[in-house]
């Protein structure tokens, strides 16, 4: 913790100001890792096999009183089919699309804010990295004092390393979570269309008879 506050105190003001851009992006991550595991944790196989009994079976009310068992965006799409089977293919289909259409920005919510604040971190980085150059080269010309230039020369080459270390250390963390929840995201959002395929499939089979 001492180096951590050294490394603050050396780089302000543009460390303090990295801190807060990290706070921030530390909460979107957060945010986003709880609400995908919450609102996408369902075996999508799993219940599509259970689908596809009932609805073989032709008990479409069941089937959809499953999907009511809890308000996850995959049900809610599944659903939004079943209610919509007496009125045709396309009913079905134009009905799933819309739902998934409001379910998926949901779902993509802020992942993309994650890459602007790794950008964000760098520039920060870069000015406070700047500053500190400046107080170094100002020492070489202006001050005469050995010992006073050595001092400042030290404190403007630390100020500029320790904005440079915090600004890319926060872009490589502000990156990986990208990549971590733009994958999740993009993994949840082919099982939905999985699902959805699925199911046309399945009540296409169950009007041929």
């Amino acid at each position: 913790m001492a180096e951590v506050w050294e490394a603050l105190e050396k780089g302000f003001p543009f460390s303090f100001i990295n801190m807060a851009v990290l706070a921030f992006a530390l909460a979107i991550i957060g945010e986003r890792f709880v609400f995908i595991f919450t609102k996408y944790r369902v075996n999508s196989t799993e219940f599509m096999g259970q689908i596809r009994k009932l609805v073989q079976a032709g008990n479409i009310d069941r089937a959809i009183k499953l999907c009511e068992a809890a308000p996850l965006p995959l049900l809610q799409v599944i659903k939004s089919g079943l209610t919509q089977v007496n009125r045709g293919e396309d009913a079905v289909i134009a009905s799933m699309e819309e739902k998934m259409a409001d379910a998926l920005p949901q779902l993509e919510k802020r992942i993309g804010a994650l890459w602007t604040l790794a950008n964000l971190a760098t520039l920060i980085g870069l000015l406070g990295t700047i500053r500190g150059l400046i107080k170094s080269f100002k020492a070489v010309g202006v001050i005469t004092d050995p010992a006073q230039k050595s001092s400042v020369l030290s404190e403007g080459i630390a100020e500029a390393m320790w904005n440079t270390f915090l600004g890319l250390f926060i872009a490589v963390i502000c990156m990986f979570a990208h990549l971590i929840l733009h994958g999740m995201a993009k993994k949840q959002k082919q099982e939905m269309e999985k699902a959805t395929m699925r199911l046309e499939n399945l009540l296409t089979m169950r009007q041929k008879g």
